[in-house]
């Protein structure tokens, strides 16, 4: 459903806000092998979550990135599908089809939108701190 882009940037912002969550900055190298992505394209992904103010990245020795603690609270999963894919995963096609709609459904839309509307209320319903909270309990795990 996602783009790959979209997957790597998700897996990296809750990265980057569970660390943050430890008062961590992290450095592009650790968060490409935490999320198992090339270093080039998390490069290229980090960049845009800068650029939307997504997360927060610290030049130098001593740098990294991080979210901020404010942000952490109000950052929502939606935030970043939409700073990478868009609302695209909110009004496409189940089965990628230009022309599919209420009017000229493809065999699948109905329930399509009914999944639709289910993942739009958890991505706007969850924070990236609840996620890194998981992760410092050990509930979820990032890695596969």
């Amino acid at each position: 459903m996602f783009s790959k882009s979209c997957e790597y940037g998700l897996r990296a912002a809750i990265y980057i806000a569970q660390q943050s969550t430890l008062k961590q900055k992290v450095h592009l190298n650790d968060i490409a092998t935490e999320i198992d992505s090339p270093p080039a394209f998390t490069a290229k992904i980090l960049q845009l979550l800068t650029k939307e103010k997504i997360v927060k990245a610290i030049k130098g020795p001593y740098g990294g990135f991080l979210i901020e603690d404010d942000q952490l609270n109000q950052l929502l999963l939606s935030d970043i599908v939409n700073a990478i894919d868009g609302n695209q995963i909110y009004t496409g096609c189940g089965l990628g089809l230009k022309q599919c709609d209420a009017n000229s459904p493809c065999p699948m839309h109905n329930q399509f939108v009914n999944i639709r509307n289910e993942l739009k209320k958890m991505l706007e319903s969850t924070t990236l701190k609840s996620l890194a909270n998981d992760l410092n309990a050990n509930l979820v795990w990032l890695k596969r």
